[in-house]
């Protein structure tokens, strides 16, 4: 074959070779670019008063739209009793028994830290202070289903100082569960149609490792 029947000459072949190894080497970089940006690109479905929908990578999950983060408290009396909230969740149509918790910036203050946000909980809720507030853990709560991510607070050095129940938006019943009793207690609130949340479990196991009563 003829080297000049096709760029010309041995240098424009060359130059010819060069720049379609140029352009290869373009098109792989930009298809990649184009593969980041669609592994990386969020849909926003849909955004309510409290809740919203997103999508990413064909996954779609719900966000909060009204906070910024979650608290949960492991609060231990110094009689060695647990402190739990009961209420009325309309999602599973049930009381369920749970760790006293709540939103973190949906007073209004975009700034609050969540050691505050903690206390203030722990006192609306369940009527006590805590004098000592003890960071255990940052995890996602439901991970297949939201990106939200709670952080548990131990709560020690506990005062009675108020009733608690929550704010006018909640209805909430102040329980004490006796560690040293824990599994007999749970088994008899669920035999009573009251619903657990999982994560009084992970509590016991904290509460357990501080006060060793279990």
């Amino acid at each position: 074959m003829n080297r000049n029947t096709v760029f010309g000459s041995t240098t424009g072949m060359n130059e010819g070779y060069t720049f379609a190894r140029t352009l290869g080497l373009q098109s792989a970089q930009f298809f990649k670019a184009v593969s980041e940006f669609v592994a990386n690109n969020v849909i926003d479905h849909y955004n309510g008063r409290f809740l919203g929908l997103k999508e990413r990578d064909h996954w779609e999950y719900a966000f909060r739209t009204n906070a910024s983060g979650v608290v949960v408290l492991v609060p231990v009396t110094d009689a060695g009793e647990m402190v739990l909230v009961e209420q009325y969740r309309v999602p599973v149509n049930a009381r369920v028994m749970e760790l006293p918790a709540g939103l973190v910036g949906d007073n209004g203050d975009a700034e609050e830290a969540f050691e505050t946000a903690a206390h203030r909980e722990l006192l609306e809720e369940t009527g006590y202070t805590a004098k000592t507030m003890e960071k255990l853990l940052t995890s996602p709560s439901t991970p297949g289903m939201s990106d939200e991510i709670i952080n548990i607070f131990f709560a020690g050095g506990l005062q009675r100082v108020g009733p608690g129940g929550g704010d006018h938006n909640e209805d909430i019943t102040v329980h004490h569960l006796p560690l040293e009793h824990a599994v007999d207690w749970l088994e008899a609130k669920q035999a009573e149609g009251i619903m657990l949340d999982p994560k009084i479990y992970a509590g016991l196991f904290w509460a357990g490792m501080r006060t060793q009563t279990l």
